[in-house]
């Protein structure tokens, strides 16, 4: 025989736990036994199209085609509405495939024609390292907000100029150090910061890769404003800096670049330098355009150590922490569900314009980079070791 039905011929009401509840203008959930998800921690609330910081993606190279204009697909508060790009045929290929009309596509000397769309009120600055201080300071003038791709620029005095333009038009630069946002990076600076496995002592960092087209901007210095090291070798420096939260004050470089690869006529291959910080800490690390692929980090801790495989790379992280327990290291592997880190640096960004705050990563730090490398490359055509009250 069927299972009889309920007496009461009406279905119950469903519970909060079902419909959620209305919290500051959000629809939230419990974290209940039915709840398979990972728990949302903390991240911007998802707003309507009409109320996202408008965006218009400045350089539509494989950065901007294959990780940026996608990144904002994610997002929860930002949204692309605007192109702008030296070449206009391709710039309306992209522009269909994101709903952009043409009559938001401009040239790079077509800046000041910003000011005259309030729809657009960032720019994700994504060109070649050269050309970041006059055009953050032509849309400084029309009054935009900037998020500028690493490296900041050629030299600390641009990255100053850029500084000073933003102040002076009351608009926010914030400089793309992606891993600032990414969930295992995150992960490692928290426990390294939290004293649980002791002091660190040690860190290694390596990002390497090939180039192999001698025609790539980014084997050119004058365009580049320097090979391996502004490139790649930046995210071994800013990283360190930011896994310990302080400054070096001793660093000491190598570079190599092979007379006969016409590749490297002007810029380093590779890139090898050591800074020591305040707390003991030395930190060795190495780049190379030469070399297959390594993007790793580690860390060398009183009570153990952290490894962090593809650390600067855009995914496939993986985290293991060795402790020591009674003279043997125990190995764990942390999982961590992956996130998009263009998207989060680009919802960060747009919260500091809706909130009026300063960006975490600021001009400032991008400055802080230009010098230190400035001072790398002075120890390497010098061959000593800096101190940094020198520069």
């Amino acid at each position: 025989m069927p299972r009889d039905l309920p007496a009461s011929s009406h279905p119950s009401s469903p519970s909060e736990a079902d419909t959620g509840r209305l919290e500051n203008g959000r629809v939230t959930f419990g974290s209940g036994s039915g709840n398979t998800e990972h728990a949302d921690t903390g991240s911007s609330p998802i707003l309507p199209p009409d109320e996202r910081v408008g965006f218009a993606v400045m350089g539509l190279g494989r950065l901007s085609v294959g990780q940026i204009l996608p990144a904002f697909m994610e997002s929860r508060t930002a949204c692309p509405v605007a192109l702008i790009s030296g070449r206009k045929e391709k710039a309306l290929t992209v522009a269909r495939e994101y709903g952009i009309p043409s009559s938001s596509i401009f040239t790079y000397d077509e800046i000041h024609r910003l000011a005259d769309r309030p729809d657009i009120q960032a720019v994700y600055v994504a060109t070649p390292n050269a050309m970041h201080v006059d055009q953050v300071e032509a849309l400084a003038a029309a009054g935009k907000h900037i998020l500028c791709e690493k490296p900041m620029s050629n030299t600390a005095q641009e990255a100053e100029r850029m500084i000073a333009a933003c102040k002076q038009a009351g608009v926010k630069l914030m400089i793309a150090y992606r891993c600032h946002f990414e969930p295992f990076n995150r992960a490692v600076i928290k426990l390294v910061r939290s004293g649980e496995l002791g002091k660190p002592k040690l860190v290694e960092a390596v990002n390497t890769q090939t180039e192999t087209d001698a025609s790539h901007w980014r084997l050119k210095a004058p365009v580049a404003g320097g090979g391996a090291l502004p490139d790649i070798g930046l995210y071994c420096l800013n990283g360190t800096r930011n896994l310990l939260g302080e400054e070096p004050v001793e660093l000491f470089a190598r570079m190599v670049s092979p007379a006969d690869d016409p590749r490297f006529a002007s810029v380093d291959e590779t890139f090898s330098f050591m800074m020591r910080f305040p707390s003991g800490v030395i930190a060795n690390c190495a780049t190379s355009y030469g070399a297959s692929i390594t993007r790793k980090l580690s860390i060398r801790l009183e009570k153990g150590s952290i490894e962090l495989e593809n650390a600067f790379a855009y995914q496939g992280h993986r985290l293991r922490i060795s402790r020591e327990n009674e003279g043997h290291p125990a190995v764990t592997e942390w999982h961590i569900p992956p996130a998009n880190q263009f998207t989060l640096e680009i919802d960060h960004f747009a919260q500091c314009i809706l909130k009026d705050e300063t960006p975490l990563t600021s001009g400032e730090e991008g400055l802080r980079d230009q010098k230190l490398m400035e001072a790398l490359y002075c120890s390497a055509r010098e061959d000593r070791m800096i101190r940094l009250s020198e520069t």
